[in-house]
């Protein structure tokens, strides 16, 4: 299979691995590869079809050099600027805090990408719901697994993989999301997203604060899923994991010296409007989390059946 290439020279030092790393679902992600060049593969679903993309960097020469094969090939290589953040605007941003103004200096050039593919974002983001990083990733792998498709080009060696298609998210048993460890809530939102698969992608021309009122009439999603969605697809900077199980508390730790809960956190953040995102993202750059000494959320041994909105 023949490739198809590009060379991109962005005006500012871009740090692919560090914009690509939201994309990235665990370090089992069948959808994402780094090989022992430093080279980043994903496995990408494009309204043309299945892509492999892979991007290296010239540091000497500030380039970014990008190669795609399938049918999805040219779709990919357009859409490479905005992935690594050349729509990203930090007009308007004012640190407010010194932490936040250190971080800034220290990273100067952190920008928010944005894939356009709603459902990309959204599939994994709704296994994440209310459990551990450990069973969502695993889930996620054997979903991608049993029900993608191989990515093209040498990416099938690569062992890389395309997340499942909403035809086929449709078609699956009940008794398959069971196996993967998904229970009926999670499993019926997923579902139930890609019966409307073409009219969520057409979501993403739209603003931050629509996409979520609209995604959030979808029985079984909330708005940390909401949130999750347009960090990812749109790039959204007022974007906000709410409801998250660590953003509130590492937020105020980080900037107060005390964890917040959910609701000081949105009134701490309402300064920041519409940039609020920027906060959490450049305190994840910096390094600022919290001390992780207290009880960790553990794997559930029951798969309850009852319905949640996050």
């Amino acid at each position: 299979m023949t490739s198809s290439t590009r060379v991109w020279r962005p005006d500012w030092p871009c740090a692919v691995e560090r914009t690509l790393r939201p994309h990235k679902r665990g370090d089992g992600d069948p959808t994402y590869r780094v090989d022992r060049h430093g080279r980043h593969w994903r496995g990408i679903g494009t309204p043309e079809g299945p892509a492999t993309l892979v991007l290296s960097t010239r540091s000497s020469a500030g380039e970014v050099q990008a190669e795609a094969w399938g049918p999805g090939a040219d779709w990919v290589l357009a859409s490479v600027p905005d992935l690594l953040g050349a729509r990203d605007d930090w007009t308007g941003f004012e640190p407010r805090h010194p932490v936040l103004a250190d971080a800034r200096r220290r990273h100067p050039h952190l920008r928010l990408g944005r894939t356009g593919r709603v459902m990309e974002a959204l599939l994994p983001a709704i296994l994440e719901q209310r459990v551990t990083g450990q069973e969502a990733f695993a889930g996620y792998r054997m979903l991608v697994r049993r029900y993608g498709e191989r990515a093209p080009g040498p990416g099938a060696d690569l062992d890389l993989w395309v997340q499942p298609t909403p035809a086929a998210l449709r078609g699956m048993p009940s008794w398959e999301w069971l196996r993967m460890h998904v229970d009926p809530a999670r499993s019926r939102a997923v579902v139930t997203v890609a019966r409307v698969a073409d009219a969520l992608e057409r979501l993403a021309g739209l603003a931050g604060d629509e996409v979520e009122r609209r995604l959030c009439t979808i029985p079984g999603i909330g708005r940390w899923t909401a949130a999750e969605v347009r960090q990812r697809a749109l790039g959204d900077p007022d974007a906000v994991s709410f409801d998250d199980y660590h953003v509130a508390k590492d937020v105020g730790w980080a900037l107060t010296g005390v964890p917040f809960d959910d609701a000081e956190l949105e009134a701490y953040l309402e300064p920041w409007r519409p940039h609020r995102g920027r906060v959490p993202a450049l305190l994840g750059a910096a390094g600022l989390r919290r001390p992780r000494h207290g009880a960790r959320m553990a794997p559930r041994t029951h798969l309850p059946a009852r319905v949640t909105r996050r």
